[in-house]
């Protein structure tokens, strides 16, 4: 499977929306450069599928790139059916699928907008095997997981 990504997102702080940027820096066990959510656990970088996106805003969501939490943007993967430990191939970098959605204990601002959010269902996390730079247009390449 082929995709590309769209946009590459960061926060300042946890609980606000992520600002599409230029371009990213993966760091290795730590996430995307200067992001509120980087760090040493499993959730380093959130992954959402930007056609669920566009199906999303055709109900009148509107939503910008970043609104929903999500670190980097792909078209043309559903990643929601990724399984776990499927290993993501971005430029130089290598991430490692490490959750397929999550709970939402406070809703974000596009769910108090219109009442529905899908990153809890649709985004995924992973985790960075080896750093890079990442930016719009850059392919996205699904690798399996590595055998234990």
């Amino acid at each position: 499977m082929e995709g590309k990504i769209v946009a590459i997102c960061l926060s300042e702080a946890k609980g606000t929306p992520k600002k599409p940027v230029s371009q990213g820096t993966l760091i290795p066990e730590h996430g995307l450069k200067d992001d509120a959510h980087a760090g040493k656990w499993h959730r380093q970088v959130s992954l959402l599928s930007y056609n669920k996106v566009e199906e999303f805003n055709a109900k009148g969501a509107l939503a910008n790139h970043g609104d929903f939490g999500e670190n980097i943007l792909v078209e043309g993967l559903d990643l929601r059916l990724l399984p776990v430990g499927t290993r993501l191939k971005m430029g130089a970098a290598l991430l490692e699928v490490t959750q397929i959605g999550k709970e939402c204990h406070s809703h974000c601002q596009i769910y108090h907008r219109v009442g529905d959010c899908i990153m809890p269902r649709e985004g995924i996390f992973a985790k960075v095997l080896t750093g890079g730079e990442v930016k719009p247009g850059d392919g996205v390449e699904t690798l399996a997981a590595i055998e234990p």
